[in-house]
This record gives C-alpha cells, structure tokens and sequence, in this order.
C-alpha cells in the first residue's frame, strides 16, 4: 500500500503543478508576444523574482549533490563548494553585471555578444550556453530518478520521463510566467518536505550534537568548510580552481540573467540576485545535514545497510531514517527542486536559441508569432535532450561541476570583455574562446573520458593534476580577447552598445 499511496501523492503533485503553470500561461497571456514568454513582459515583481530565481538555483542537483559530497567519505564539506559557490556567484553577479544588463534593455545573456561582435558570434557562444544548460536540466533529472526509485521503487527511466514531461509541458503554454508562479509552490514544497524530514532523520543520529560531533571525528580537516592551511600544499590550489570556477562560472547563466532581465528595474535586479543568493545558503544547511547524518549514523546498528553509492544517500535517509509518511513528503521536496529548475534550464537554452539563433541568423524576417513557435519548438528539443543524458549519467555532483565548467571557461571572459572593454571585437572574441577551449580540454576530464593532451605540472596521486588549469585557461582566454582585439582593430572595428535608456530601464 505504501508505494501505491506514494505514488498517487506525487501523482497529485505533479497535477497541482501543471494545472498551476497552465494558468500562469493562460492568466499572463496580453499583448506583450514573445517579450512575455522571454522576460515576462518585463514586469517581475521583486518578491516573485527572488522566489523564482531561488527554487531555479536549488534543484535536484543541489539538494542531492550537497548531501553525496558532505556524505562521500572521498570528499566531506570541506569539497561541498558546489552551494556556497553558487550562491556567491548569484551576490556577485547582482553587484556587477545586473545593473548594467537590465539598464541596457537587453532580453537575453548573448545579446551583449550580438551588439558588439555581430550575428555570427552569438550563435557560436550558444553552444556554450547549450552543453550547460543541458547538463544541468541532465543532473537534476538524474537525482530525481534515483530518488523516486529508492523511495517508491518506481522505475528510474519512467520517473526521469514522466517529470520531464510535465515540466517540458507548462513551459511551453506560459513561458516564463508559468516557471516563475510554480517556483512559488515548488520552493514551499522544499521547504515543507526537507523541514520535516531532517527531526526525524536526526533521532536516528542520536540529534544534532552527535551528528556534528561524528562527523568532525570522521571526517577530519574535511569537515569545515574551508581546507586546512598549510596542510594541503599544491591541493589548495585544486580547491581554489573549483571554488572560483563556480562563482564565477556560476554567473554567465541565461537561466539567471532572464530573471535579472525580467524585472521592472535594475535596481529590483541587484535585489533579486542578493536575495536570492542569501535564499540559496539558507536551503543548502538542510541538504547538507541530511549528508551529515547519513555519514554520522550507525546504520548496521539500526538493522540497515548504508548506501551503496554517496549519490543515493539522501534517498536513504529519507526512506530508512524518516517514516514513510514523511519519506513521501520529503521526495515531494525533491521532485519540486527538480521541476522548479528543470523548466527554467530548458526555458533559458529555448530562449537563447529563438533570440539569439533564430531570429537573426535563420529568418531575420520572422515575426513575432513565429520566434515564439521557434521558441517552443526548441522547448521540446532541449528538454529531450536533457533528459536522454539524464537517463545515462551516474554521479549527480560530477555533471554539478561539468554544467559550469564550459560557461566558466568560455563565456565569463566573453560577458566580462563585452559589456566593460570598449575596444573588443569579434576577432578577439573568438580568439579567446579557441584558446580557453584548447587550455580547459588540454587537461582532459576523467568523468567523459576526455584525457589529458597538455602535461599540466603539479601531479596529485589521487587528482592527477592539481594545477589550477580551469582558471588559467579563463584568464588566458580573457587575455586572449583584450590582446587580438587591440591588434585588429582596424580590420574588425569594435561596435558600442546600445545606449541606455533609464526610463525604458525602469519602465
């Protein structure tokens, strides 16, 4: 009777949510054509964007990564960047780029790139833009399904499809709108399911003392937040790359400017971005307890097995550790940290594609009927694609890391040279990104079977190389931009950006 009982209340959640995006959809339908389905007509309300933009950034992947790295004896908190980092890249990009994105009037991340170098550029950062987004909709997609299949015992494969599914369903009647009105029910949904579940997680752990006090003794130095100076050597400089990668690569998300874009000033956008990031530290404490205990608690003692991969231990705690009325509840948390990012993710590449690709490159006579046909049709395309390589996928955490890595590598130094270096050009700018490309693959990626071309220096046994390759590989594209760009300005003018309009800004 359990699964049957678990089931027809995720069923009826998944109900809520549709019927909740569809009249969203229905309700902000007007006469704003393709500026509603893209930011909203312009007219987020500040409380709304900071609920939206918080349940976007804590999905799946952040509530189950959080708790596999702090649970993962390989890594513990001291390797949980992933949450803070995240939520730090949201402060930062607030204080320095929303302002000046929203008070330019732009509607997507590639429009300061269609300014300054053209139409072709834009089209060639997408794919960027894409890999990330997709790996990021693949993650969340991956933790739901093992998550539903530990809980509920349902069928991975089926649970992956049928959230994907609905999500992919409301996004494509109401856009933005119906993402940001079930973000509302979807966050409260998290905060309801995880609230509940941790007291009861934490009597198995014999409370919140014993379990802080466990896994201090367990895990060592790896249980802070920060890594132990002068005991690490060339390590720190591993942890230093990871950490700046997602800060900083946490930034250049189309998935985080369409919200910035979407509200009705830019002082409401610097808001939007403090706020949420504060919402986002605030949601990764339960998550990470959950990995505590489940790394705190004696399972054998209790008549349980542990885990059998770190991926699966907020599952467990939730199954094993809670009743299963709470177990229900708390993958019902679960489910809606998918859905509230899983749309925007497919939401955000959709857009990126129908704006920045289709409308200029494939018809430029498109009308505005038509971009928004472009931009549900690529609804559908982006989310299948997510969601086949969800259904492939084995560590939640290491595709976590995988959807940053590109955009950190290739696109912050793009956005940085676009919007403050007067004299970049296209020339420089596609300069830049071959050569951060060609440094960050140099050093290969174990987790998609990529291996190392360039001999990077300062080997680890267990890392292979700790050198801080990612950083380097941004700053050398950066670099890259400023230098090519001042040798050829005169076959490749710079091009200035829209002037700001303050009263447009603000309307």
């Amino acid at each position: 009777m359990y699964p049957v009982a678990g089931l027809l209340a995720i069923a009826l959640f998944y109900a809520l949510v549709f019927l909740v995006g569809l009249y969203a959809g229905r309700r902000s339908r007007g006469d704003e054509g393709s500026s509603g389905l893209l930011v909203a007509g312009r007219r987020m309300p500040i409380l709304l964007g900071v609920v939206t933009m918080t349940a976007t950034w804590v999905g799946g992947g952040y509530i189950n990564g959080t708790a596999e790295a702090v649970y993962d004896s390989a890594r513990g908190l001291v390797w949980a960047q992933a949450p803070w980092g995240y939520a730090l890249s949201l402060v930062l990009g607030g204080l320095v780029f929303a302002r000046k994105m929203r008070r330019l009037g732009f509607t997507t991340l590639l429009d300061p790139f269609e300014r300054r170098y053209g139409k072709q550029i834009p089209a060639v950062l997408f794919l960027a833009a894409l890999v990330g987004e997709v790996f990021w909709s693949a993650a969340i997609l991956a933790a739901l399904g093992t998550t539903f299949g530990t809980i509920l015992g349902f069928d991975f494969t089926t649970s992956i499809l049928i959230s994907a599914a609905i999500a992919i369903a409301y996004t494509v009647v109401g856009g933005l709108w119906s993402v940001a009105y079930t973000d509302v029910l979807q966050l409260a949904c998290i905060l309801l399911g995880l609230g509940i579940a941790i007291p009861f997680a934490l009597q198995h752990a014999g409370g919140l003392s014993n379990v802080v006090a466990t896994y201090g003794a367990k895990f060592g130095p790896a249980a802070s937040l920060l890594p132990p100076i002068g005991q690490w050597g060339n390590k720190t400089w591993y942890w230093l790359d990871l950490a700046l990668l997602l800060i900083l690569g946490g930034i250049p998300w189309q998935v985080y400017f369409q919200r910035v874009l979407a509200c009705r000033s830019p002082r409401s956008a610097v808001y939007l971005s403090v706020f949420a990031g504060v919402g986002c530290i605030i949601l990764a404490i339960p998550a990470g307890l959950i990995g505590a205990i489940g790394a705190a608690v004696d399972w054998h003692a209790n008549g349980l097995q542990p885990p059998p991969t770190p991926a699966l231990v907020l599952p467990y705690v939730l199954q094993y550790l809670t009743n299963p009325v709470i177990a229900v509840v708390g993958l019902g948390a679960v489910a809606a940290a998918v859905m509230s990012s899983v749309d925007s993710s497919i939401l955000s590449a959709s857009s990126m594609f129908a704006w920045n690709v289709y409308r200029p490159l494939i018809h430029p006579a498109a009308s505005d009927r038509e971009i928004r046909l472009a931009m549900r049709v690529a609804v559908l395309f982006v989310g299948a694609a997510a969601t086949a390589l969800a259904l492939i996928t084995e560590s939640v955490y290491v595709l976590w890391y995988l959807c940053a890595d590109l955009v950190y590598v290739i696109l912050f130094p793009q956005l940085v040279m676009a919007l403050f270096c007067k004299g970049a050009n296209r020339i420089g700018s596609l300069a830049g990104a071959i050569v951060g490309l060609v440094l960050r693959l140099g050093g290969g990626e174990p987790a998609l079977g990529i291996p190392a071309l360039i001999p990077y220096p300062m080997q680890d046994p267990d890392l292979g190389s700790v050198f801080p390759f990612r950083t380097t590989a941004m700053l050398a594209g950066l670099l890259t931009i400023w230098i090519v760009s001042r040798l050829t300005a005169g076959l490749s003018p710079p091009q200035p950006l829209p002037v700001a309009d303050e009263r447009g800004a603000n309307a």
